[in-house]
């Protein structure tokens, strides 16, 4: 069905920005029954929540004109989890209410506090932000809520993950009770049910995910390939699956600068966006990759949200994710708004396993391959140069001359020629990646030889890297963190960039956690480590422990007696570690 004209202005703009048919959410809101009522919407990312709630707030907003009285207090209040996403809404709001003389004030951590207070004291319609820098501006009284019409929580159920619960209550209990409120949320969970029963009345609930495949519009695809080929086989992906922009997702900062750094050098335009960038950083990265300047973007989970790239295709996870939850919040970016996309895991095999419980609990399938190969990658550049617009082109012009000069100089082959080194010039060289045996591709696991035991006997494997002594590192985190090899393990091989078998002993204290790495790993280690984002565990070089003993993944001594308690399946609601969660303003 078509977009109602029942208010012209927002007609106007949704069909100057080529919107023809409204998306379910964007429907769900405009039916009859949700006229004058509370909102408890529960939409997958991508499905045009911004423009769906911009409509649905309309009729509290505009007179019988279509326009909006003079600007003064705020009319309406938009809660988002991050700065992105914060400004992101801003930016589709602008459009939307463009012709409507709509003043939107934006209130995000990382800008001048200032600047927002004297907008806010010039008056404006509505303010949109963080709930971190929207209670600073509520406490210093620098923003009035007394007459407020609409109250929004973009994502509601990220906010209550990050911690700020007391926030959005602290906000919501300074609007006035006649107001509307629409909840957004991926999924409607015990909390967010609870916090919409406190705030809402009579609210109707409209659930646009129901009980079809998540994210239908990606196709997800896994790639096997060892540690050391991670980067090229993100290269030769990028290669093969030509997109207008792409997305390589990192667990850590260093991983970012190092991923970046690789595909610079490989002659990828690329922007890298990371926690320690600050916002005016992030966003002229966004924006060169918006506007075609970049081509790739390279960022830690801080981009996982809030990001919304017009053509951007594909979404390579160069290091898998830690729960089903940032697994899907990373692919949304590609697939949005009825547009197709395609999600690439690099996995090592011998976290095929892993992975594919991570899409089992996603909800979403992959077929598994080998990194694409360079006569692959071949054949698809001579597909696409085959196919390419500017052959079907008619000639004409000032053209016409310089092709039969062209032609009367060089014979057709030698002009072909030009015209094909020419076009292999602008394209990145793909890279020759080792690729997994038939038995990894398949999903079989090795088969190990164990050599017989004498009864009784202890061995402990020898480390597979051959370094001399190891290399000890400290942890941020012991067993007052309830810090267990079980979790601790995985997380140093994520962290790190390394395999189990460079793990020597383990000696967990109640505030701290002594680590040994092999010694050939132990650069590569550290490296790696120390980009990590605030919100892990954090890693620095440490002396040699004198005497005792401790966990080592290798074997358990004789007569050990370190408890091994803790998490079952690692920390808990899926946290990167047992450290406090970082607020994002």
């Amino acid at each position: 069905m078509p977009f109602p004209d029942t208010v012209p202005a927002l007609a106007s703009a949704l069909a100057a920005k080529g919107y023809e048919e409204p998306t379910s959410v964007q429907a769900a809101v405009l039916e009859p029954e949700a006229r004058g009522r509370d909102l408890l919407v529960s939409a997958r990312t991508g499905s045009g929540k911004t423009v769906a709630f911009g409509l649905a707030m309309a009729s509290e907003l505009l007179d019988e004109g279509g326009l909006l009285p003079p600007a003064g207090a705020p009319l309406a209040l938009v809660i988002a989890p991050t700065r992105e996403l914060a400004l992101q809404v801003k930016t589709e709001l602008s459009w939307l209410y463009a012709q409507t003389g709509a003043k939107i004030v934006s209130c995000v951590g990382g800008m001048e506090p200032r600047r927002e207070a004297r907008a806010l004291e010039a008056g404006c319609h509505i303010v949109v932000g963080t709930p971190g820098r929207l209670c600073d501006h509520l406490s210093r009284k620098t923003l009035r809520l007394g007459e407020l019409r609409v109250a929004v929580l973009d994502e509601a159920d990220e906010m209550l993950d990050l911690g700020f619960r007391e926030e959005l209550e602290t906000l919501l209990d300074a609007t006035p009770e006649t107001r509307r409120s629409f909840l957004f949320s991926a999924t409607i969970a015990r909390e967010i049910a609870r916090l919409a029963k406190r705030y809402q009345k009579d609210a109707l609930r409209i659930d646009t995910v129901g009980d079809s495949a998540p994210h239908a519009d990606i196709e997800y695809r896994g790639v096997l390939a060892d540690i050391s080929e991670t980067t090229g086989a993100v290269i030769n992906t990028l290669r093969l699956i030509e997109s207008r922009s792409a997305m390589v997702f990192c667990h850590t900062r260093e991983a970012v600068r190092q991923m970046q750094a690789a595909l610079m050098g490989h002659g990828f335009a690329s922007v890298a966006i990371s926690g320690e960038l600050g916002q005016n950083e992030r966003s002229r990265a966004i924006e060169s990759l918006r506007n075609g300047l970049a081509r790739v973007c390279v960022a830690t989970d801080v981009a996982a949200r809030g990001i919304d790239i017009p053509d951007l295709g594909l979404v390579i996870h160069a290091s898998l994710p830690s729960n089903p939850a940032t697994l899907l919040h990373r692919s949304g970016r590609t697939g949005r708004a009825g547009r197709k996309g395609i999600c690439v895991l690099v996995v090592p095999p011998a976290r095929r396993r892993q992975a594919e419980r991570l899409l089992q609990a996603a909800g979403v399938k992959s077929e598994w391959s080998a990194a694409p190969t360079p006569e692959a990658i071949r054949e698809a550049d001579t597909e696409r140069l085959l196919n390419d617009f500017s052959l079907a082109e008619p000639v004409e012009g000032d053209r016409v001359a310089l092709i039969e000069k062209l032609l009367a100089a060089h014979s057709a082959e030698q002009v072909a020629g030009a015209l094909v080194s020419l076009w292999q010039s602008r394209l990145p060289a793909p890279v020759r990646v080792r690729g997994p045996s038939p038995a990894q591709l398949r999903g079989e696991r090795p088969q190990r030889e164990r050599a017989p035991r004498a009864e009784g006997e202890f061995r402990e494997r020898a480390p597979r890297s051959q370094g001399g002594d190891g290399s000890w590192f400290r942890l941020s985190v012991g067993r007052n963190d309830k810090a267990d090899p079980k979790w601790l393990i995985p997380l140093l091989c994520r962290l790190g960039g390394i395999t189990k078998q460079d793990i020597g002993s383990i000696r967990i204290s109640p505030g701290f956690t002594l680590v040994e790495i092999a010694s050939d790993k132990a650069g590569r280690f550290e490296s790696c480590a120390s980009g990590a984002e605030a919100d892990e565990v954090q890693i620095e070089r440490t002396e040699a422990p004198q005497g005792g003993e401790g966990y080592s993944p290798r074997g358990r001594p004789p007569g050990s007696s370190q408890k091994r308690g803790g998490f079952r399946n690692g920390p808990p609601g899926g946290r990167k570690g047992p450290s406090s969660r970082k607020r994002r303003d």
